[in-house]
């Protein structure tokens, strides 16, 4: 399957890097966040990537083709295949995905991510969850990786339970998406995927939720970036699969 990256965006939650490097070319562990997440994908046997480009494009371009100190030909990403896709500084994400359809004719299903979250998620797992449920649209279920705590009070304001939200049943969308061809129908002008077309989708019974309860994390502000790093500092980062003889590669 062909895999989709949206890696345009601004950025603005992690300026203190983004203002440097596009958010996608963060490092971490020694190489760009979304080298870590396209070497996820390749582990799992689908190396044909689309990286859809805005902010920074320039900067993300040349790094594949090889400056910058990318080694897009070493011996862990040899054979991948990068179309690099220009779809503008300030598009949605559905726009983003609107824009690369003709590089993604006949394929019948095709994976798709924000480019900033990582996971250890055995990926066949979801994609057969997918194709059993065969959705238009299946995404990662996880739970948030937020330090609030969730409140519970009665009509008169006296709070009656605080808890944190890791042990409510409070779930979000996490990307990792497994996108059927029909998903373009749904896809009208100037629209983000995930407000109106999940809408039209949720109303066809057309929308899944492959829930999974292990690692991810979204590198999405400092806070995020700070224990990323912790956890590469700790050694073993869960999501390098393809380090893990637990799992076994595809393809």
């Amino acid at each position: 399957m062909k895999v989709v990256l949206f890696c345009g965006g601004l950025g603005m939650r992690l300026r203190d890097y983004s203002d440097t490097v596009p958010k996608p070319l963060i490092p971490v562990g020694g190489r760009p966040l979304m080298w870590q997440l396209m070497r996820y994908y390749a582990h799992w046997g689908h190396t044909d990537f689309i990286l859809c480009l805005g902010h920074g494009g320039d900067a993300i371009r040349r790094y594949f083709q090889g400056a910058d100190g990318g080694t897009p030909l070493d011996k862990e990403t040899a054979g991948w295949r990068i179309t690099f896709a220009d779809t503008g500084i300030a598009a949605s994400i559905g726009e983003r995905l609107k824009a690369v359809e003709s590089h993604l004719a006949g394929e019948e299903m095709f994976l798709a991510n924000y480019a900033d979250g990582l996971t250890d998620c055995a990926l066949p797992d979801q994609i057969a969850f997918a194709r059993r449920r065969r959705a238009v649209a299946t995404f990662l279920s996880v739970k948030p990786n937020l330090s609030y705590h969730a409140v519970t009070a009665d009509r008169h304001g006296v709070v009656t339970q605080v808890r944190p939200f890791a042990d409510t049943d409070l779930r979000v969308n996490g990307g990792f998406f497994v996108l059927r061809q029909e998903i373009f129908g749904f896809l009208g002008p100037g629209e983000d995927l995930v407000q109106q077309p999940f809408q039209r989708l949720m109303r066809l019974r057309q929308l899944a939720a492959y829930s999974y309860d292990g690692f991810w994390l979204a590198v999405d502000t400092a806070k995020d970036k700070q224990r990323i790093d912790e956890i590469v500092a700790a050694g073993a980062p869960p999501w390098l699969v393809w380090r893990a003889p637990a799992h076994a590669a595809l393809g």
